[in-house]
């Protein structure tokens, strides 16, 4: 028989932690007290975290900590603080996105197992041996991902593959949403995602009645493809909801649980009570099955939150472990308790029975005594005793006997120690130069202006023409797309391409097969120097830093780094085609479709690899009458994104960029505080 995946649950609490170990979990995913992707979730530090781990330990249950956000520089010392406590806690992995943390963690606790968590944007095979190098356990694949393609993935991954298999579907690819962070001030790859996907948008001029909201997803569930998933070999399943209730953990775990053990799919009713649990109206299994279309849309109603507020109120855990207890009794030697719990096996000792002088032990009351496990999840399965006749042994020494048993029972394992190594900062060998790089939409777009100004132009793998000389990768590459997209590589190189922008792991290998030299992209959401430093020894020698960082952010970084200093930054890479839900092809083609928010706030979306879609910006982002603080910070490499402008428009942009001088109307500033500046040209000083 195929072993059964591990079943992952979340556990946003102490009271969903105990849901998700009475409806059966086997491993749970929780965050501590910083940089993991669910601030607000009740979380555990300290002692709570330690708690925590023992209790789900009592049960069999692994518990894996999420560190998986971004880190600064100035953040980094804290970051490793925090993977340190964890692991003394005794968590058995560490969830994380950055790989500069990622780095720094390995480089203090290299017996630390590390799993790349899906904001580090994990889809193909590529992917997953690359982060078997770097020291990585496990893979959280891509919630988009298709049948076919975690199958190839799964059969022929170096490690793990964990997969979502239950709960939210954000409408961006993880790790590629930049929505909620430059629009709202609220960074989901810090953990404080606003969630502007299920807001209602509209859409001037459409030629469909569309959707009112075209961004937000039904909640996934593959509770139908159960046997498929466990024939596959996936190492574990993944059920999302560490912001949802205790009720909900507890019901959906234990449907998974019966379905796993049962090796069979969801019937309607399960489906039912799975969905009474929580959805969106219903669910989808979109991206697994292929079809991806707009029966995946869904709102939560009204009539969704009533029946969830129906389920019956989680009162805590009632599960109990059955304890097999081996007593030895007997003169001129320590008494003696072993207590096993189907994982471990304890013995502790006491003292030397004596001989009894009115009423000696009796089997019924060394049974009564060392039995009584109340207050606690322990019931009794099988005892055996060995007892010597005529001793005696005081009550009272029984019972020390059976709490100390207990509390070694409940220790961590002595092959937990933590291991640490000294951590000496790392440096990257790089050093900024003074390159001025441009990503185009279109080949129209490169002026001959913009042949003049820039050093390095990018245009997208299918538009390359010669007046490119690099070329820009998909920000999604399955192992599906890979043939047709290492045959365009190719035959770009032949054309005169030199240089690739790329935006994902899995991706790097595909550049350097191709003889091309790798610019890493944005997407890669560096925003510390332990990723450059990562970064260079894989080979990549270049780096456009995440739009997130301030200016000082952006200078404590260093080495051969740029910063984007004018565009609209791309806010989501949709794997669902929103264009199809509101437009037409033809429209597609024209790059004019756009959705517009409450405040009437326009969104330009435009087409990808395939039908695929990004959303970008409403305003772009220049500096060009700034150029004296990014002087002042050091950053003279400096990248352009031209998505929507027009070729007299991008001459405008580098016009005023050579000139020092302001662009009409608003812009988005890179500012030397946390928040996001929106100038009006007119009050620009």
């Amino acid at each position: 028989m195929k072993r059964l995946p591990e079943l992952l649950c979340p556990a946003g609490s102490p009271e969903s932690l105990d849901a998700a170990i009475e409806g059966g979990a086997d491993a749970v995913y929780l965050g501590g007290a910083a940089f993991n992707a669910r601030m607000n979730a009740k979380n555990f530090g300290g002692d709570a975290l330690r708690s925590a781990v023992l209790r789900a330990h009592t049960f069999g249950v692994k518990v894996y900590l999420t560190l998986n956000t971004l880190a600064t520089d100035r953040e980094l010392p804290a970051f490793v603080d925090s993977a340190r406590d964890a692991l003394a806690a005794g968590v058995d992995a560490l969830i994380v996105a950055d790989l500069g943390g990622a780095a720094a963690i390995r480089r203090a606790f290299p017996t630390a197992e590390l799993h790349a968590s899906t904001q580090a944007s994990g889809h193909n095979l590529s992917m997953a041996k690359q982060l078997a190098t770097l020291g990585f356990a496990r893979m959280v694949v891509a919630r988009e991902i298709s049948a076919a393609d975690l199958a190839h993935l799964v059969k022929h991954s170096p490690i793990e593959i964990e997969t979502f298999v239950h709960g939210a579907l954000c409408v961006s690819h993880s790790g590629q949403c930049l929505f909620s962070s430059l629009v709202g001030g609220r960074s989901g790859n810090r953990g404080e995602c606003a969630q502007p996907c299920r807001l209602p948008y509209a859409c001037a001029d459409c030629k469909k009645n569309g959707q009112s909201y075209p961004l937000s997803l039904k909640d996934l569930s593959l509770a139908s493809h159960v046997p498929e998933l466990i024939d596959l070999g996936v190492a574990s399943l993944k059920i999302e909801g560490r912001m949802k209730s205790p009720e909900y953990v507890r019901d959906t775990a234990r449907i998974w649980r019966r379905l796993l053990d049962e090796n069979r799919a969801a019937t309607p009713e399960e489906i039912r009570a799975l969905a009474d649990a929580f959805s969106r109206g219903g669910f989808t299994d979109g991206y697994y099955t292929d079809r991806i279309d707009r029966r995946m849309l869904g709102i939560r109603s009204d009539a969704d939150k009533s029946i969830s507020r129906e389920l019956a109120p989680f009162e805590g855990l009632t599960r109990s472990i059955p304890l097999r207890l081996s007593a030895r009794i007997v003169a001129d030697a320590p008494a003696c308790l072993t207590l096993t719990n189907g994982v471990r096996s304890v013995t502790v000792t006491g003292e030397i029975p004596m001989a009894a002088i009115n009423v000696p032990l009796t089997r019924e009351n060394v049974e009564r005594n060392l039995s009584k496990f109340g207050g606690t999840p322990y019931t009794v399965q099988e005892f055996s005793l060995e007892l010597g006749e005529g001793l005696m042994l005081p009550i009272s020494r029984l019972n020390d006997l059976r709490r100390r048993a207990i509390q070694a029972l409940e220790e961590q394992p002595n092959s937990r120690t933590l291991e640490e190594r000294p951590m000496p900062p790392r440096k990257p060998q790089g050093k900024r130069d003074d390159r001025r790089t441009a990503y185009f939409h279109r080949p129209e777009q490169i002026t001959a202006l913009a042949k003049e100004y820039f050093d390095i132009r990018f245009l997208p793998l299918r538009r390359f023409t010669p007046d490119a000389n690099g070329v820009t990768l998909p920000p999604v590459i399955f192992d599906g797309d890979l043939p047709s997209l290492e045959s365009l590589l190719k035959d770009a190189a032949a054309n005169g391409a030199k240089y690739a922008l790329f935006g994902n792991l899995g991706h790097l290998k595909s550049v350097l097969d191709a003889g091309l030299i790798p610019v890493g992209d944005f997407r890669l959401n560096v925003t510390n120097r332990e990723s450059v430093c990562e970064w260079e020894s894989l080979g990549v020698s270049s780096l456009i830093l995440s739009p997130e960082l301030t200016l000082p952010q952006l200078r404590d970084v260093g080495g051969n780094t740029a910063a984007i200093v004018y565009g609209r930054i791309p806010l989501m890479t949709l794997e669902k085609c929103a264009i199809r839900e509101i437009s037409d092809c033809q429209t597609c083609a024209t790059d004019r479709v756009e959705i517009t928010d409450r405040r009437g706030v326009s969104f330009p979306i435009l087409r990808e690899w395939e039908h695929r879609n990004v959303i970008y910006n409403s305003l772009p982002t220049n500096m060009s009458d700034r150029q004296e603080l990014l002087d002042r910070a050091g950053i003279s490499a400096r990248h352009f994104i031209f998505s929507t402008e027009k070729a007299d428009g991008v001459d405008r942009v580098i016009r005023a960029f050579s000139s020092k001088s302001p662009l009409p109307g608003q812009v988005r500033r890179i500012n030397e505080g946390f928040g996001i500046q929106k100038i009006n040209a007119k009050n620009q000083k």
